[in-house]
């Protein structure tokens, strides 16, 4: 039998913002690693957008071998303690796992958190590095995809620097997730590893702004950009200009920004209303809605049109906000918001949905009810129905060559328009899971190498 994960109690936990799953013991790592059939062709690697070896770090937590999972583990990925937490593992790695087939997959994401955390509370390995081989590259932007590129192109010898827009690194990862997912002293541990791996950080420079991108050129030999999708995409109706309507990533920027999860040890601007509501179903919308509650807000909603089977967040995310007593409203669309006297949002104006034929992404398309209108009474909104491309470098440098989408134009393998220069992660892909920038990073990483080889 899979073993269950402790976690905090849902009536304490939204009083607070400390993590929610509480993590395995020793002896529940073990017991789940002995469930794992070591396949001798494990299906679980092929579903891994880093290609750890997974029976082989799993054997080893078996055999109480914990320093020689970790190591197994970093070989391929060096954000073990972050993607053990936020990687979209059930339709991953544990989604083709074999046992699957039967029960329950092992918790291969629980296991790989279990040996990062582990090994966090002692002294970090840093793994054997070749030699330096005399080559400088730029890495531009911090988030998971360059974070992956710079560890392992610093591991193969290069000389790296990663330029950073903020005050800290991290990214999405940082600015993005909620306290309660992913803790900042466990995403500063993980970095502080790449650093020790050799790899330079500057924060406080914005590539195409206080430098640019033919500057950087003319220092480095190469050049990965990983600047992440950091603008809102919104519903564009009536109202969505009043006080009390937030994208979801300045909402959640301001909260960690501002360390609202540190409340009231650091006083805050962060404001929130009694009555708040989250538009869409992803995982953004569920950090958005659950942060809510954490700052004080007496009712928190998800409005999305579609229905629960077709909501994008991953399924522990969804059951855990409905655990936290998340009210939701599918089947709903938002058609204006209404102001008060004073400018702010009071109500939302809405329409109920049915679901009708699928559309080009598979999922069946919603369609109006006639006069089925009706209102909320909601003094915060916060719209998390996606993001896209950072733009401001492409705009700066018009050599960069981009979609209609705003994301930068590569080959598989990160390679851009201009000879020398890659990209990488949601620049690239539009938005998607932290897995799959650090998968593209990876990618990039290897192109680099072959490129100035």
């Amino acid at each position: 039998m899979r073993q269950k994960m402790p976690e905090q109690n849902p009536k304490e936990r939204i009083k607070n913002f400390r993590e929610v799953p509480l993590g395995y013991t020793k002896e529940q790592a073990i017991t789940e690693a002995n469930r794992c059939l070591q396949c001798k062709t494990p299906p679980c690697v092929k579903g891994c957008p880093v290609e750890v070896d997974i029976p082989l770090f799993i054997k080893y937590i078996a055999q109480e071998e914990f320093s020689k999972a970790i190591e197994t583990l970093k070989i391929k990925n060096s954000l073990p303690a972050v993607t053990g937490r936020v990687c979209p593992y059930e339709i991953q790695c544990e989604g083709l796992c074999t046992i699957k087939k039967i029960g329950e997959p092992v918790a291969i994401g629980r296991l790989e958190r279990f040996v990062a955390d582990l090994e966090e509370e002692n002294e970090l390995k840093i793994p054997k590095k070749s030699k330096p081989n005399n080559k400088k590259i730029a890495v531009v932007g911090s988030g998971p995809a360059g974070l992956t590129c710079a560890s392992d192109l610093a591991r193969m010898g290069y000389d790296v620097t990663l330029y950073e827009a903020l005050s800290d690194t991290g990214g999405v990862l940082r600015y993005g997730i909620p306290e309660f997912r992913l803790p900042k002293n466990i995403l500063s541990e993980e970095i502080d590893y790449i650093t020790k791996l050799g790899v330079k950080i500057r924060v406080d420079t914005i590539i195409g702004k206080t430098i640019t991108l033919n500057e950087l050129e003319c220092e480095y030999d190469a050049i990965f950009i990983g600047t992440g999708a950091g603008l809102p995409m919104w519903m564009n109706i009536p109202g969505e200009n009043l006080n009390g309507v937030y994208s979801a990533n300045e909402f959640l920027t301001r909260v960690n920004l501002m360390k609202a999860y540190k409340f009231p040890e650091y006083a805050t601007p962060v404001k929130i209303g009694k009555k708040v509501a989250t538009i869409g179903a992803g995982n953004v919308a569920m950090d958005c809605a659950r942060t809510a509650l954490r700052l004080g807000a007496k009712e928190s909603y998800i409005i999305y049109r579609r229905s629960e089977e077709e909501a994008p967040a991953r399924k522990e995310e969804l059951e855990h906000a409905k655990d936290e007593g998340i009210v939701f409203k599918f089947l709903t669309l938002p058609t204006r918001y209404i102001e008060d006297e004073d400018g702010c949002i009071k109500q939302i104006e809405c329409i109920k949905m049915k679901l009708g034929e699928p559309d080009a992404s598979g999922r069946r398309r919603p369609e109006r009810i006639q006069n089925s209108e009706f209102t909320l009474d909601i003094d915060t909104v916060l719209v998390a129905i996606g993001q896209r491309p950072n733009p401001l470098l492409p705009k700066t440098d018009k050599r960069i060559e981009t979609t209609d989408y705003g994301t930068i134009k590569t080959d598989p393998d990160g390679t851009t328009s201009i000879p020398g220069v890659f990209a990488g992660g949601d620049i690239a892909t539009g938005a998607a899971t932290v897995i799959l920038a650090m998968g593209s990073g990876k990618k990039a990483a290897k192109a680099i190498d072959e490129y100035l080889k």
